[in-house]
C-alpha cells in the first residue's frame, strides 16, 4: 500500500513537469535578446512583435490619431500599388494616347474648313470665359509637368539628370504642385459656373455621337456650342476626374486636419489614378483645341471665330446667334443684337 502511494505521487510530480517540447515560449524581450547575443544589431524579433502591435512595445510620444503605432502593415501595400500598378499603367497610358495622337495627326493632318472664310467674325468665347479657361489651363500643365516628374522621375530623369539635379528637380516639383494645387481647384470651379450651361445634354448630342466617325473623318457633323465630345471631357475629366483631384489633392496638401497615413495613403493612390487619367483625357482635349482642328486654338486664344467655321464645327449654335445674336444662347432663347464683327 505504501510503495503504491509512493508511485502515485512519483507519476503526479512528473505530469506536473513541462516535457521539452511543452517549455514556455520566450518573451519578445528575451527573444530579442538572444537575438542580440549571435547576432548582434539584428533587431528582427523587436519590429516583428511591433509590427503585430504587442502591448509592451506600443509605448510612444506621439498623440493622436496614430498614437502608439510603431509599424503600418498598410504602407507596404501602399508602396506596391504606387510604384508598380499607378506608375507603370498610369505611365504608359499616357505615353500611348500621346503616340496614337501623333500617328493620327501624321496619317490624317488637321481637321480643316470645306468652304473659304468669309471675313466675318463671330464672338465665341467672351474675355472671362477665355481668362478662366486658360487660368485652369495653365494649372493643369504645370500640375501635370510636376506630378509627372515625381511620379515617374526616378525611371526617366533620374538616369540622365544624376541624383544631384534630379533632387533638386524633385523637390522644386513638389513644391510647384503643393501650391498650384489650390489655384486649380479654385479655377474648376469657376469654369464649372461659367460653362455648365452650355454643357447639359440635349438631342443633338446623341446624333452627333452617332456620326463620331463622320467627324473623325473631316465630314461636317451638326452641333451646338459644344459637341457631344467636348461635353463628355467637361463632365468626366474637368469635373469627375478634378474634383477628384482637388479633394485627395487637399487631404495630400494639409496634413494637419488629424487625417492619418491610411487616408493619405489611399489619397494618394486615387489622386494618381485620377492624374493618369485626367492627363491622358486632357491630352486628347489640347490636341483638339490646339492642332487637332484648324481655327480652334484661335477661338480661344482671341475670342473670335469665322463664320465659316462657326458653320462648319457647330451649325446649331451658329444658328442660333444669327437668330438670337447672344454667344451664350441656347436653342429657342431670345438673345441680344447679333455679335457679329
Amino acid at each position: 500500500m505504501g510503495k503504491a502511494w509512493i508511485a502515485a505521487l512519483l507519476l503526479s510530480l512528473a505530469g506536473s513537469l513541462p516535457l521539452p517540447s511543452q517549455a514556455a515560449e520566450p518573451t519578445p524581450a528575451q527573444a530579442q535578446a538572444e537575438r542580440q547575443a549571435t547576432q548582434p544589431l539584428n533587431n528582427a524579433p523587436f519590429w516583428r512583435e511591433a509590427r503585430h502591435g504587442v502591448s509592451e512595445y506600443q509605448t510612444t510620444q506621439v498623440r493622436g490619431i496614430e498614437t502608439n503605432v510603431l509599424v503600418q502593415p498598410q504602407g507596404e501595400t501602399w508602396r506596391e500599388i504606387r510604384n508598380n500598378l499607378i506608375t507603370v499603367y498610369g505611365g504608359w497610358l499616357i505615353a500611348l494616347v500621346f503616340l496614337a495622337l501623333a500617328a493620327w495627326f501624321a496619317w490624317k493632318g488637321p481637321i480643316r474648313l470645306h468652304e473659304p472664310l468669309t471675313g466675318r467674325r463671330i464672338v465665341r468665347f467672351t474675355l472671362w470665359e477665355r481668362t478662366v479657361h486658360w487660368t485652369a489651363a495653365i494649372c493643369f500643365v504645370i500640375l501635370a509637368l510636376s506630378g509627372l516628374a515625381m511620379l515617374l522621375g526616378k525611371h526617366v530623369l533620374l538616369p540622365v539628370l544624376g541624383h544631384t539635379l534630379f533632387s533638386w528637380l524633385a523637390s522644386f516639383s513638389k513644391i510647384l504642385h503643393n501650391f498650384t494645387g489650390p489655384l486649380f481647384v479654385l479655377a474648376i470651379l469657376c469654369m464649372f459656373v461659367t460653362y455648365v450651361r452650355d454643357n447639359l445634354p440635349e438631342p443633338a448630342d446623341w446624333q452627333w455621337l452617332r456620326r463620331f466617325g463622320d467627324f473623325m473623318r473631316g465630314e461636317h457633323v451638326p452641333a451646338g456650342r459644344f459637341n457631344a465630345f467636348q461635353k463628355a471631357w467637361f463632365w468626366g475629366g474637368a469635373t469627375l476626374l478634378a474634383l477628384a483631384l482637388g479633394i485627395t489633392g487637399f487631404v495630400l496638401d494639409f496634413p494637419n486636419f488629424e487625417q492619418g497615413r491610411s487616408a493619405m495613403q489611399l489619397a494618394n493612390m486615387i489622386h494618381g489614378t485620377a492624374a493618369a487619367l485626367f492627363i491622358a483625357a486632357g491630352l486628347g482635349h489640347i490636341y483638339m483645341g490646339t492642332i487637332g482642328a484648324t481655327g480652334a486654338y484661335e477661338a480661344m486664344r482671341h475670342g473670335t471665330v469665322d463664320a465659316t467655321w462657326a458653320k462648319e464645327h457647330h451649325e446649331l449654335w451658329y444658328e442660333d446667334v444669327i437668330e438670337h445674336g447672344d454667344v451664350r444662347a441656347s436653342r429657342g432663347t431670345p438673345g441680344t443684337a447679333p455679335e457679329i464683327r
